[in-house]
């Protein structure tokens, strides 16, 4: 076994912030970080978008790791397989394993595929930089038919940097009846299925995919009923998968990514924490629920937290660091125009009220809980962005959590 230290199991933003931030809240023994991907941590958001439409190379994805990080040992291109966590240890696809005095899981999620009969060629997903790669030479051919299967986040950006991009004939399919209207809501997914329409992006919606035509290629897309839409290139952007499967076997909670306490701690065990999109946490800003929040200021928020956390703990400082409680963002850039959040937007969606602008022009949409505003986004352009991220402040103070400023949650130290 190597040397005990804390081990990071995931290389993408959320490994690299947990290594940064173990350092800032005074960590100064070892760091070792594994990630299958053979990259140092790059920047995932901008796949769908700069990358695909070949405005952003490689290198100006990859983050700059802080100084203070200069001493940790990179893993990559090494999978871990299975944890031993009564053990303290990891085992990696190499055949090593390494021992642990605290261990951070951040192996995030990957691209969710659709188990439907027909040929897999053609077929593609957006995770990952070489993903992004592959797809572009595809969508940069002459004539290339597109189809989109999910309207979530991804699909529509996907579906927006291919018109882009030039091509003519642009589909995105989902059972759903709008665009993105689950984490928006019917009155923004309706706005956001016009802006679309109008620049080139059609919908089949309201069905699901039933499998796929072809011989050894995708040629076609066999919808729920029965339509066939013609297509060169499927992007599948059906949800996520978390990559849990390491930790099986350890009475950890992996229903849905892996669950945590307020302190992002795994299992009760103070060694072990969780962070990135892979953390299901309790929020106590809202209701204490855990989820997990795909979003991209959570690795930073998450890794901040954990590793006061854990470096807390093994310095034997217990007690001190206070419950969870982050503010959500997220943007979407598609087409012109963005999407800006502050909050909570899910959690309001069945009483959304009208705050700035028009939802035929620029708007600014508020999310409530009884009287509580618990999110803002914006649609349109970097003027009502701005006027959501103003709103930052009220959203915090009527979301402030009624809890006190040290951890007072069973399993912690008062």
């Amino acid at each position: 076994m190597s040397p005990a230290g804390v081990v990071v199991v995931g290389a993408s933003m959320a490994g690299l912030r947990a290594a940064e931030q173990l350092r800032a809240a005074g960590w100064t023994g070892a760091v070792t970080v594994v990630g299958d991907e053979p990259h140092m941590p790059y920047n995932r958001p901008p796949l769908s978008k700069e990358v695909l439409a070949g405005k952003a190379p490689f290198e100006s994805l990859a983050f700059t790791p802080k100084a203070s990080t200069a001493d940790v040992e990179w893993r990559l291109g090494t999978k871990a397989v299975a944890a031993r966590l009564d053990e303290r240890a990891v085992d990696l696809d190499d055949g090593s394993t390494l021992s642990y005095d605290g261990l951070v899981v951040a192996t995030g999620m990957r691209p969710r595929r659709l188990h439907c009969p027909g040929p897999r060629a053609g077929r593609h997903t957006v995770r990952t930089l070489s993903d992004a790669q592959g797809l572009r030479d595809e969508l940069t051919r002459p004539g290339v038919r597109v189809v989109v299967i999910g309207a979530g986040f991804i699909g529509c950006e996907v579906a927006a940097t291919a018109v882009g991009l030039g091509v003519t004939e642009v589909t995105v399919v989902d059972p759903l009846p709008l665009p993105m209207v689950g984490p928006l809501g019917e009155l923004l997914a309706r706005a956001l299925l016009g802006r679309h329409e109008e620049r080139g992006v059609r919908f089949a919606l309201g069905t699901g995919v039933a499998g796929f035509e072809g011989d050894g290629r995708v040629t076609g897309v066999v919808l729920g009923d029965g339509t066939v839409l013609p297509a060169d290139v499927v992007v599948e952007s059906v949800g996520s998968v978390a990559n849990v499967e390491w930790l099986d076997g350890n009475g950890v909670d992996l229903g849905d990514g892996v669950l945590t306490d307020e302190l992002l701690r795994v299992g009760g065990r103070p060694e072990v924490v969780a962070v990135g999109d892979v953390a299901r946490f309790p929020n106590v800003r809202y209701d204490g629920v855990p989820r997990r929040v795909e979003h991209w200021s959570i690795p930073t928020d998450t890794a901040k937290h954990a590793a006061k956390s854990l470096a807390a703990h093994l310095a034997g400082r217990e007690g001190e660091v206070a419950p969870f409680a982050p503010l959500p963002t997220f943007w979407s850039d598609q087409h012109d125009f963005r999407l800006q959040s502050f909050g909570a937007p899910a959690l309001g969606i069945d009483d959304v009220r009208v705050l700035d602008g028009d939802p035929d022009g620029d708007v600014l949409v508020g999310y409530h809980v009884g009287d509580r505003l618990v999110g803002v986004v914006a649609l349109g352009g970097h003027a009502m962005a701005a006027k959501a991220a103003r709103c930052r402040a009220e959203l915090l103070e009527q979301t402030a959590p009624a809890v006190p400023s040290a951890l007072t949650v069973q399993g912690a130290s008062k």
